[in-house]
């Protein structure tokens, strides 16, 4: 790999951390600057920061500023991030773009992920990934989430594809795509508000250590992203018929207002949470806290117990 120090800060935490060998786990910002209103969005970063602190790993919030790819971010930068009205979202595709421009960015799954590598830090915790989009059939709308887990090697924490989108196909195209899912702790694919899909996976694990010897035996053999799914706590959980029925409604909104591309999933995830009075907020924050624990401990296994992947 090049070297592309000169368009990437580590804050001093990150760096020390990485140096030793320790757990570190990238969280990325678009759920700061897109996803979650003020101020909730940077509330719910800064609770992030602590759960993965708490249970002995890093954490490493991923931004664009000035020019450089951000890992580690201080509480003025995520709150700027929560604050600024022109914020570019930040795919594989936009990244040297925004960093040519010198432009505040943040980043999405795809492009955490990226720069997740380029630092070399292996775990990820987000809410949920893309996949493809609801009508792809006619508009060809796939996320970059799944090429990029395709063949960036990090482990993505999250609650499966955002429910949003047709999670069938998406399953379907992650197959085609050679990405593993790992079921935590579940034998189904959550459907990120709705604890289960029907959709049953093949891969079950239970145990934190398996899970380690999973991503251990997944890089050593050159192979790439893994995503693991963490259903979100059962308390915090949403009825499936009414989420469905806000989707259904925020698509028809959308496509009379022209809404497409990147902006489509904000928009989409905002009248769901207007239709839903606030749950669906307060479930997408339980999300993210359980993700970014769960990571944080895979993390921590991870790094900790090299011994026994050599039994």
């Amino acid at each position: 790999m090049q070297d592309v120090s000169a368009y990437m800060r580590i804050s001093q935490e990150v760096r020390a951390a990485l140096d030793e060998g320790r757990a570190v786990v990238a969280l990325e910002s678009t759920v700061i600057a897109h996803g979650l209103p003020y101020p909730a969005n940077i509330e719910t970063a800064l609770e992030m920061e602590r759960l993965v602190r708490v249970e002995g790993a890093v954490p490493a919030t991923i931004a664009i500023d000035g020019g450089q790819i951000a890992i580690g971010l201080s509480v003025d930068e995520l709150t700027r991030l929560g604050t600024a009205h022109e914020v570019q979202k930040v795919s594989r595709r936009d990244l040297a773009v925004t960093l040519a421009r010198g432009g505040l960015g943040a980043t999405t799954v795809a492009g955490t992920m990226y720069c997740a590598h380029l630092a070399g830090i292996r775990f990820f915790a987000t809410g949920g990934i893309g996949g493809v989009h609801r009508g792809a059939a006619t508009s060809f709308d796939i996320s970059a989430d799944l090429t990029e887990l395709s063949r960036t090697p990090v482990l993505v924490v999250c609650v499966g594809a955002e429910s949003i989108l047709d999670l069938a196909l998406t399953l379907e195209y992650r197959e085609t795509q050679g990405i593993p899912v790992i079921c935590w702790q579940t034998d189904e694919w959550p459907a990120f508000y709705v604890r289960q899909s029907g959709h049953r996976l093949a891969h079950r694990v239970d145990e934190v250590k398996t899970l380690a010897r999973v991503a251990h035996a997944q890089w050593e053999c050159n192979l790439n992203g893994i995503v693991v799914t963490c259903p979100i706590p059962e308390q915090y959980a949403l009825a499936a018929a009414p989420v469905e029925a806000a989707i259904e409604g925020a698509l028809r909104s959308a496509r009379a207002q022209g809404i497409r591309g990147a902006a489509t999933t904000p928009f989409l995830l905002a009248h769901v949470a207007q239709v839903t009075g606030g749950e669906s907020v307060e479930a997408n924050k339980a999300l993210l806290f359980n993700n970014a624990q769960w990571a944080a401990r895979f993390a921590v296994a991870y790094a900790g117990h090299v011994d026994f992947f050599e039994q």
